[in-house]
């Protein structure tokens, strides 16, 4: 392609079928079956290429359901912490599946699907947390409002049930899933053989380097043979790690106190979750602050204060016009991205394995103007 103008987001279709290639692997292995968190991922022109691996999706609300039954060949599963009753009706005709959050959401929605041919499952909270430092991220939290706690298990609804949903993990190894896997099975195994199927929802960080692939299959095959249930897995970031990336330009270096290299692209509009989490995003060819010869702190163009990506250092001083390339920027980025301060949205590009780019979708004032009235 011509020069783009950044910033602009680059989904490698070469690194992204090489994360595929292993989720297929361990979907045949463990014999269960793998869906597309699309929270995660919603590039709908890569789905014709994952839906070559994968099983179908997840949506975790209306229009994902519908762009997951639009866009790509396969199941269809939906959770919402509480459905709305004119949304739920047009869910009927989108999803497979359909897990519920508490036994008042089943009283209320669960025989209507079951009436129209789908499959229902209630999301567990097996009170078992394993995160380190993502609070935000844990579902298992005191006080969380997601999935259903033992005590608040009504069991006189197992007849609607064909399956049991749990979601806990982020970014994490196997080991933790086990653990998680053991707390479920304490307090929840002895319905699993009246069940259909089990999910073991997503954050399972499958095709990170050291991901400990044998012992998740281990964890698959144990359900699998002990109680007879179909198996599903839902990572949303593991299918595009390390697949994608965000490329900026310099566009002032200020100095207060160190200096500042302010970006044309914004972590509160464009990587939200660098904020949100928070978490120090890998830059290419950089290294950690006072590590290499020049040390910047790579910061966005909104007026709001903390609009910082982190601290940086790097071979060569940066300097007006200089290209700086975030990586691991396809998760919760473009899903996330958001126009305030009437910030453009960076430009999407997909580059083929034959090394052509092509740019898939660019936006201007019109997707700024068009959300406000």
């Amino acid at each position: 392609m011509a020069e783009q103008k950044t910033p602009y987001f680059l989904i490698d279709e070469g690194l992204l079928k090489k994360n595929l290639e292993i989720l297929r692997q361990v979907s045949q292995e463990a014999g269960c079956k793998i869906l597309l968190a699309q929270k995660a991922f919603s590039m709908f022109a890569c789905y014709p290429l994952i839906s070559r691996y994968l099983a179908g999706t997840t949506a975790s609300g209306l229009y994902e359901a519908r762009l997951g039954r639009e866009e790509f060949p396969g199941e269809v599963h939906v959770f919402s912490p509480a459905y709305r009753e004119e949304e739920f009706q047009l869910l009927l005709g989108l999803a497979d599946h359909f897990v519920f959050n508490s036994p008042s959401q089943l009283r209320k929605y669960a025989q209507r699907a079951k009436d129209a041919g789908k499959q229902v499952g209630l999301r567990i909270n097996p009170e078992c947390s394993t995160q380190e430092g993502h609070a935000i991220y844990d579902p298992c939290a005191p006080g969380s409002r997601l999935g259903t706690t033992r005590e608040n298990f009504d069991e006189s609804l197992l007849p609607l049930l064909d399956g049991l949903h749990f979601h806990t993990l982020c970014e994490q190894n196997s080991d933790d899933l086990e653990i998680t896997a053991q707390a479920f099975e304490e307090k929840f195994g002895q319905y699993l053989p009246r069940m259909k199927w089990l999910n073991l929802g997503g954050g399972h960080h499958i095709t990170r380097a050291d991901y400990d692939i044998p012992r998740l299959v281990r964890v698959v095959k144990h359900f699998r043979e002990r109680y007879g249930v179909e198996v599903y897995l839902e990572p949303g970031e593991a299918v595009v790690l390390n697949a994608g990336f965000l490329v900026s330009t310099v566009l002032e270096v200020v100095h207060n106190g160190m200096d500042i290299a302010i970006l044309d692209t914004s972590a509160a509009c464009h990587m939200p979750d660098v904020l949100e989490m928070p978490y120090r995003p890998p830059v290419k060819d950089s290294g950690k602050a006072g590590e290499k010869p020049y040390t910047y702190r790579l910061a966005g163009p909104t007026c709001l204060a903390g609009d910082v990506i982190g601290d940086y250092s790097f071979d060569q001083p940066l300097t007006e016009g200089s290209q700086v390339v975030l990586e691991d920027m396809a998760l919760y980025t473009m899903v996330k991205t958001n126009t305030f301060n009437g910030m453009p949205l960076p430009a999407i590009a997909l580059r083929h394995e034959d090394g052509t780019v092509d740019v898939v979708k660019e936006f201007g004032y019109e997707d700024f103007k068009s959300r406000l009235s």
